[in-house]
């Protein structure tokens, strides 16, 4: 669903799971930091409104979206958290760079996620222009760093109730 149509920071706390026990990885891109910077406090600040412990919440910063996988992998070999979520924001330009990148990281971050059974949740804005980067990262639409905190401590979850044994969901 385009983020026009939906408030990316609505969502329903009473269906979040408790995080408390939870580990988390950030990597945020250090490009457009004025908006990634707001992905990250978004992000941040709903993990711990939903009961992460900040001596359990692991940050890693990169120089730009491109090196958000590799980031991911490091800060997962270092930390071991329950999911990592990944951070940036690439702007639409003159030329194509913005798709190559865009596709580049999402399966460098799917790669990752398949490879280690571990969720690494893919917050990267992908707007047209620096307004809408704006209008989503705390502005009109919400913040994208909120929607990526609520994926992350869900996934975490689904991977907790899979250790203990309870009954999986989806394809067995």
């Amino acid at each position: 669903m385009a983020s026009a149509s939906k408030n990316l920071s609505n969502y329903d706390a009473s269906n979040i799971p408790d995080a408390s026990e939870m580990q988390f990885g950030i990597v945020i891109s250090d490009y457009y930091p004025n908006i990634t910077h707001a992905l990250y406090d978004g992000c941040y600040e709903t993990l711990l409104a939903h009961g992460a412990k900040p001596e359990n919440i692991y940050t890693l910063q990169v120089p730009g979206a491109f090196e958000l996988p590799a980031g991911a992998r490091i800060l997962a070999g270092k930390h071991n958290p329950d999911a990592v979520i990944c951070l940036g924001c690439v702007i639409k330009g003159e030329t194509q760079h913005d798709e190559y990148i865009n596709q580049a990281v999402a399966n460098g971050l799917m790669n990752l996620s398949i490879a280690s059974g571990r969720a690494f949740i893919f917050g990267v804005l992908t707007p047209n222009n620096e307004e809408q980067a704006a209008e989503r990262a705390g502005g009109s639409h919400g913040n994208k760093g909120i929607e990526a905190a609520v994926a992350a401590i869900r996934m975490a979850e689904l991977k907790r109730a899979g250790k203990e044994g309870k009954k999986p969901i989806g394809f067995q």
